[in-house]
């Protein structure tokens, strides 16, 4: 089957599950945590789709996990899409958010089903995407700089003052950097290496994707990210070049949760199973967001970077998505890097 009628009988599956009633049918509380384009294309698709009006904000997942927590008693989000898992499964261990098997489940990768089992059905995977780092190409020259390959490679001194990552307590992508670290090396030679990292950061910022961004802009060189982050800035034109480290990486599943509480759940379940299907996740591609989809049928981005083409490490969600493990965590960060960050 071409990649036309593909997209066609995709399209008409969706359809046909999803036929939304055309007269606006209330409204929905959406928290987005991924990248600004790909949030309004979702928001602008879905209301058109389902005549439900949006009320979205943009936040990293870090934050939204604080927001959510600290609303527990009064929820004013039904529904939060996207971000690293981690956060929801730590939001979903505290019982913030609502269990929900959709009837989609069936059509998903393995990796998706099994973060919603482990989970108790309280989150969904909807992407995933692997941990690497993206640079300036023509920078790189400029500096005469060597391509940083590995983790070990960020620690030459000649890189200091330019990388960027972002702050593991408001940036999922950072968190999952920092519980990759810890699997990868144990838990005192990661933070060990941090302090030495520390010394080559110039910015700890509070999007996960906004270092491949200044990369891109050429205000720092390298920047710490998710590697499809860094693919869509090449995409967009921009020397920018993804590195999978040599030593190995962890990745994210991209989740989705129903906010326990949530005034507007049933336009919540709506989203939720709309944003499963094979059509929209075919979209993402559309607004430039170049993660793997969880749905077995979408159609993979062909500048997805690509989990076989990668030595990834066997990320322990459960360990690191527990509330306990990510709060210790992160006070040993804020203690012995954040307190003498640049």
């Amino acid at each position: 089957m071409g990649s036309v009628n593909l997209g066609a009988a995709v399209f008409a599956a969706g359809a046909s599950l999803f036929a939304f009633s055309a007269q606006a049918e209330g409204s929905l509380n959406l928290i987005c945590s991924a990248d600004v384009v790909i949030c309004e294309q979702m928001k602008g698709d879905f209301e058109k789709q389902s005549g439900i009006s949006v009320n979205m904000v943009r936040l990293s997942s870090g934050e939204t996990y604080a927001k959510i927590r600290a609303e527990a008693r009064n929820p004013k989000t039904d529904i939060w899409w996207a971000g690293t898992g981690d956060p929801h499964l730590q939001a979903a261990s505290e019982g913030l958010t609502l269990e929900y098997k959709s009837p989609m489940l069936d059509q998903l990768q393995d990796w998706a089903v099994k973060q919603a089992e482990s989970a108790e059905y309280r989150t969904v995977g909807v992407y995933a995407g692997a941990l690497g780092w993206g640079y300036n190409s023509d920078l790189l020259k400029t500096k005469n700089l060597r391509e940083p390959k590995c983790w070990a490679d960020l620690l030459d001194p000649a890189w200091k003052g330019e990388i960027q990552m972002a702050n593991p307590n408001s940036s999922g992508t950072a968190y999952t950097a920092l519980a990759s670290l810890v699997q990868i090396m144990g838990e005192e030679q990661a933070y060990d290496y941090l302090k030495k990292l520390n010394a080559n950061i110039s910015q700890y910022t509070k999007s996960g994707s906004a270092p491949v961004k200044a990369a891109a802009r050429g205000e720092t060189t390298v920047g710490i990210v998710f590697m499809h982050d860094a693919v869509s800035m090449t995409v967009e034109g921009f020397p920018v070049k993804s590195v999978a480290p040599c030593e190995g990486t962890g990745y994210e599943i991209g989740s989705m949760s129903i906010i326990k509480g949530a005034k507007n759940l049933d336009n919540a379940k709506k989203w939720y199973d709309w944003a499963l299907t094979a059509e929209v996740q075919s979209r993402m591609k559309d607004a430039k967001s170049f993660q793997l989809p969880s749905n077995k049928s979408a159609e993979v981005p062909k500048e997805a970077p690509k989990f076989e083409d990668i030595k990834l490490i066997d990320y322990d969600f459960k360990t690191y998505g527990d509330p306990a493990k990510r709060k210790e965590l992160l006070e040993r960060w804020d203690r012995e890097i954040g307190a003498n960050a640049n």
